[in-house]
């Protein structure tokens, strides 16, 4: 394997660890934002809930509004901080 060919490869892993990164932090947001308002609003008696569109507000900010801000900001990271990279090497021979 070249030089060239070593470097492309490590530069590759480094993109791709640096998104395994993002993604790892992404799933830890998105728990920590379901827990805090799952069991924050949730943690009351019953008769102490209020109610956005029908919903208990823990539900509600926990699972409605939770859901839509991750997927709003996953597509936004993958838009802005994802780099395409090929899975084959440019030279077109195998993989060793």
């Amino acid at each position: 394997m070249k030089l060239e060919e070593k470097q492309q490869r490590k530069k590759r892993f480094k993109i791709a660890h640096r998104e395994a990164k993002i993604g790892i932090g992404l799933a830890l947001f998105h728990f920590i934002w379901w827990f805090g308002f799952a069991y924050g609003f949730g943690s009351k008696s019953v008769k102490e809930y209020t109610y956005i569109m029908g919903f208990p507000t823990w539900f509600f900010y926990s699972c409605i509004v939770g859901f839509i801000l991750i997927v709003l900001l996953v597509v936004w990271i993958v838009n802005v901080y994802f780099t395409d990279i090929p899975f084959e090497d440019e030279s077109g021979g195998e993989n060793s």
